[in-house]
């Protein structure tokens, strides 16, 4: 039948409509089943979230989006495996879409702009067909190292088959066979609400954090630091500095008390799967706060 056009000229894509409103439903009812679950299976979920979040923190936004240090081909693999239990679209996309995001932040070239308000910025942006900015200005972007990366290559060929395995079987027969949990409790805790719960937390990023908190290193630009996004995206809430500094491999100042992707990164180094982390000198971010920021760090 006709579409119907949103904002923009935008039509609405009913599909994505329904099957995020079903996943939330299931959330929602999961949640009732959080008391009849053994602990172990709620400790199996969490651990879940942190893997799905790393995979799209450390691995789709820092390492391929920004590529702000280098990943041994050991850590490429679980990092795409773990992107894989996140569900946001292959390595490919997501980086694509990102480097779009911050070449035209907040214009209509943006995937999520932020200026559509929080609801578009939030969830509302994948109940439409992209604007046609985004797919002319993302065109003129190069996005071939992502496709130099065999990884990369491998995930994007077989990804819907290890979005089933690692969002939804792995995460589902693991508490069922290990301790002998449901498979009801079980998939509906480790998977539905566990990938609900890390969508939100990822989508946070693209509204709250352009909308709500303090903007230290410049003053001019939307995105903020958020405290209640960087403890749910795991580190990714220093978001005015990660749009100032965007090369920087722990996409907040160093030293900064609370960021798990970093420290991931950086036993990850400590190992020796990781080189080439990319740094904003001290004196740089001084300067810079003391000429664009907000006064507020």
């Amino acid at each position: 039948g006709p579409r119907r056009e949103a904002g923009g000229g935008q039509a609405i894509v009913w599909r994505n409509v329904l099957l995020m409103g079903l996943l939330h439903l299931g959330a929602v009812y999961a949640l009732s089943l959080v008391p009849r679950a053994q602990l172990l299976t709620l400790l199996w979920a969490y651990f879940c979230f942190l893997m799905t979040a790393l995979g799209v923190t450390a691995g789709a936004h820092r390492l391929w989006s920004h590529r702000s240090y280098k990943a041994k081909l050991p850590l490429r693999i679980f990092l795409a495996a773990a992107n894989s239990m996140a569900f946001q679209n292959d390595i490919y996309e997501w980086s694509r879409d990102h480097r779009v995001h911050h070449k035209y932040s907040e214009t209509d070239a943006d995937p999520h702009n932020a200026r559509r308000g929080f609801f578009f910025a939030h969830i509302g942006w994948l109940f439409v067909r992209k604007h046609r900015d985004v797919i002319e200005k993302g065109r003129q972007l190069d996005f071939t190292d992502l496709l130099d990366d065999p990884v990369v290559r491998f995930q994007r060929k077989y990804y819907k088959s290890s979005v089933v395995l690692m969002c939804f079987v792995i995460p589902t027969v693991v508490p069922w066979c290990l301790w002998g949990e449901s498979l009801w409790n079980a998939y509906f805790l480790a998977s539905i609400l566990r990938y609900t719960i890390s969508l939100n937390v990822t989508w946070l990023v693209n509204s709250a954090a352009h909308m709500y908190g303090t903007r230290p290193y410049d003053r001019h630009i939307n995105p903020r630091q958020n405290t209640l996004v960087t403890l749910g995206a795991i580190g990714e809430g220093f978001h005015n500095y990660h749009h100032t500094f965007p090369f920087d491999y722990s996409a907040s100042e160093l030293g900064m008390a609370f960021n798990p992707t970093t420290w991931f990164i950086d036993f990850m180094f400590w190992l020796g799967l990781v080189t080439d982390r990319k740094q904003a000198p001290k004196e740089m971010v001084q300067a810079r706060k003391e000429r664009t920021g907000d006064g507020s760090a």
